[in-house]
Parts: structure tokens; sequence; C-alpha cells
């Protein structure tokens, strides 16, 4: 039977599969072909809300890319840390209790169940469906009761591409020891090796390319070039801080917007702050350093998968008290979910951390409780007359108003509030939105002292992450026998 997908493998975490598989879903939706993303198992905590309920927002972005609506069927497992030896499970889009570092190899078959019945769902609708492994198909360790990389690949007949991230260095061993790990029956589906951000003149390359395949019978199908303006929504935080410098370089220091982004332990939908990364003219730093939270012109408090053990880790690291004397001196503080949930009165949690009751920063007039049943909305409105659409909850924290306190200057802020200049909202996503992203920007500038204003004519977020994808696929058409990876599933097949 003809393959009806494709698996995109890594030699490791963070190799390119995610960038690959969607230049591939963006480049095989130009040619005309109905194709879909599929990652039978995800391990993020950087999630988004589609029709259905949640799934990574890595395969959210490879959906735009293919441009078909996003489903939980495309990542129906979805595991999100809360500690080194505990997941919490999102199964189809809804929480499913939670697993244990014991149980991950071989404590899943309900999970693999799902997984392989989301697979032949979109097998049937789509012509093709363009898979992403996690991690290396050649952790040997893990391969009883896999089912996201050769375990899925052997399910369906997959032929399987592994990618090497030739930036990292040892790409030649990373290529050959994959293949030497594998035992027969999974090598007789390795069928590709890809070489991903390569930079330099190729037939440097090629003799090394020719000895891998010589040795291992698996061809080339492409050597993919450093890309310096792709970018892609990270599934885990390996990306977290990789944002660069954005535009407008020329700009006097004053002129510019400096934002620095807490990196909690547990971060979660770091993906948030993109939009004013992309922003002309605003640096976007991860940092855990306090004097550069401290001289930052706003400080934010990412989501966290674990709210009140993240804010314990900012006590006990000098960060909450510089986010108390920024407060008590006017300057900009915002908290996004988790972050938001930090800046409350009160956190009573016995659900996601089970700590039972720790008080919050009580810089906004709010006590959250953490309920069983998670929050998963699209929600829409308006900031000063700006509207604000495709924003996200996803949360077990539930923020009620305090209304045994009054805080000075408090005001509703995205079904959050602002206190002076700290800003709280559960809405992920919302600075996505051009006009309110760069009104409330320039809101912020002004309390922190800063030159900056919004570059007039700059693309949208929209824009800029469609030309990316377009860029993308540019690259893989150039650079990638596409028709060779097609020839080997049922689309190929037909043609």
């Amino acid at each position: 039977m003809t393959a009806s997908g494709i698996l995109v493998a890594g030699t490791s975490s963070d190799a390119g599969k995610s960038v690959v598989v969607a230049g591939l879903c963006r480049a095989l939706a130009r040619r005309g072909i109905r194709v879909a993303p599929f990652k039978a198992q995800n391990m993020s905590n950087n999630s988004m809300v589609c029709v259905d309920g949640e799934i990574g927002r890595a395969q959210y972005v490879q959906a735009l890319a293919a441009r078909v609506e996003p489903t939980t069927a495309m990542n129906p497992v979805l595991l999100k840390p809360g500690t080194d030896r505990r997941s919490f499970i999102v199964v189809r889009g809804q929480p499913a209790g939670t697993l244990e570092a014991g149980q991950y190899a071989a404590g899943r078959a309900h999970l693999r169940d799902a997984a392989f019945a989301a697979y032949r769902e979109l097998s049937d609708e789509y012509e093709l469906v363009v898979c992403e492994g996690a991690g290396s198909p050649a952790e040997i360790n893990l391969r009883v009761g896999d089912y996201v990389n050769l375990g899925l690949a052997r399910e369906f007949g997959l032929p399987v591409v592994v990618v090497g991230d030739i930036d990292r260095g040892g790409i030649l061993a990373s290529l050959y020891g994959t293949w030497a790990l594998l035992d027969e029956g999974d090598r007789e589906l390795l069928k590709s090796f890809v070489i991903n951000k390569f930079r330099g003149d190729v037939s440097v390359l090629e003799p090394g390319l020719h000895e891998i395949t010589r040795r291992t019978g698996v061809p080339f199908h492409g050597v993919i070039p450093w890309l310096l303006d792709v970018w892609l929504d990270s599934e885990d935080t390996l990306q977290v801080g990789h944002w660069r410098a954005s535009t407008s370089l020329s700009a006097t220091a004053r002129e510019r917007l400096r934002v620095a982004v807490v990196r909690l332990p547990r971060i979660s939908n770091a993906t948030d702050v993109d939009a004013l990364a992309a922003e002309p003219g605003v640096d976007v730093l991860v940092t855990i350093d306090p004097a550069v939270c401290d001289a930052a012109d706003l400080l934010v408090l990412p989501g966290s998968r674990s709210t009140a053990g993240d804010l314990a880790w900012l006590r006990d690291n000098g960060l909450a008290d510089v986010v108390v004397r920024r407060a008590a001196a006017g300057r900009p503080v915002l908290g996004v979910c988790g972050g938001y949930q930090m800046l409350a009165d009160e956190i009573e949690d016995d659900v996601e951390g089970e700590v039972g009751i720790v008080p919050g920063l009580g810089l906004l007039p709010t006590r959250v409780e953490f309920a069983a049943e998670k929050v998963l909305a699209r929600p829409s409105g308006t900031w000063r007359d700006h509207p604000v659409e495709g924003a996200y909850e996803i949360h077990h924290g539930i923020a009620h108003p305090c209304v045994d306190r009054a805080t000075p200057a408090a005001e509703p802020f995205l079904d959050g509030w602002r206190a002076g200049q700290v800003w709280g909202t559960m809405w992920h996503g919302a600075f996505e939105s051009d006009a309110f992203r760069r009104a409330w920007l320039a809101e912020v500038a002004r309390a922190a002292g800063s030159l900056w204003l919004p570059e007039p004519g700059a693309p949208s977020f929209t824009d800029r992450r469609e030309r990316m994808l377009e860029t993308l696929a540019d690259a893989l058409e150039e650079h990638v026998d596409i028709d060779g990876l097609l020839a080997m599933t049922r689309v190929g097949a037909r043609s």
C-alpha cells in the first residue's frame, strides 16, 4: 500500500522538524495538494486553542501553513510538563490526567490508540499527512511503546526523513549514528536525510554526504540554507530567547523600547511576546537577571505551567522585589495568564501545584482560585476602541475581583486589570492585534520615558507570519527534492 503520509524526524530536539513540516505544508498547499500536519504526541507548554480544544502551538502554525483549519486531530496527545517528573495530559484537546516519569516508556497504550485513530481521520480526509516526530528516533530506550517516531512509521508504513541541524556541529556523526542505532525493520523505513541551517559552499560538504549515503544506503534530498528571516512558534523552551533585535537599528537608544521577559522555570506560551519582538524598534530579551529586569522599559511575566511554584522561584531569586519596586515607581509591568495570576492578592491552588493558599504580589485587585476544569476559550474585545481579536485562554486559575479592597486607579484591561503601570490579562495572543499592540506599546513607552513610536507602514503580525511561511516554502522548493519525497507517497504515485 502506498504511504498516506511522510514522517519528518530529527537527529535531536530543535533540529528543524517543525520548520521543515511547516515549509512542506505550505509548498504542497501551493501546489494544490490538500495536506495536513500531524504530531502524534507533543511535549510542550506552548499551546493554542483551536475549534475543538487545545493543541501544540507548532501544529497550529503548521495548519496555517497548510491553509487548513487547525483541529485536535493534528496533535491528539499533548503533554504539558508540570514538574521534572510529572506531565499533565491533554488528549484530543481536553485534560486527561497526569503521566509520571516512570510511566513514560510503558504506560501510554491509551495515548497511542488516540494518536493512531487521529492519524486515520486525517489520512481519510486529506491527500497527504506530513508528520512531525519528537526528539530523535534513535532514542532506543523509548522504542518500546513509541507511537510518535518509528512506532508511527511502522504502523502506517510511512517513509521517514531525518533532519539534522548542521549549525550544532557533528552533523555527519549524528545522521550516521541515528541510522546505526535503529534495528533492521526501522532502518527499512528511513528513506531520506535532509540537512538544515547550512552556511557556506555546499560542494565542501558533498564528499561527506556521499560517504554517509554509501555507508547507509540513505540518500540526501536536500541541504537547506540558514534562513535569517524564518522563525516559528516553538514547541518547547529551546527557542525562547532566540529573538533577534528588531529592525530600525539606526534608532538611538531612547528611541527604542527595551522589553525584558522573565524566563520562568515552567514558562508557558512564551510566544505571546513574539508580536512585541516583531515590532520595529522593540528589543525583547529573555532573562533571569534582576538587573536586566530592573533596567528594562517593560518587564513581562509570561505564562507559567506552575504559577505558585514559579512565584516562589521569583521570590527566591530577588525578581519579585524588582517587580514590586517597578510598580511602586510607576514603571511598566505586564503579566499574562500565569504572570497575571502572580500579580494577584492571593492564589488558592489545590489543583495544579496543590499548594493551598499562598500570597501573590498584591499589585492587582484580584484573587485566583484554581478549578479542576480547564478554561479553553477564544475571547475578543477592545481596548480604547482598538479591537483585540485572535486571543485565546488556557488556564485552570480563575481570577475573581477583590471587592474588599480598593486599588488606586484600577481599571479593567482585557478581562484582567490595570493599576498604575501594572497590567494583567488572562488572554494569550492579544498582542497579535496590530492596532492594539502599537497603541499599548506607545503608552508603555511614554510611561517608561522612551521616545519609541510605532513605525508607519510596518507590516502586520499576520503579514509577517505569512511572509515567513512563503520564504520557508520558497527555500524548500529550491533546496529540497520535494518531488523525490512525494514519489514515496500516494500523491507521487498518482502523478
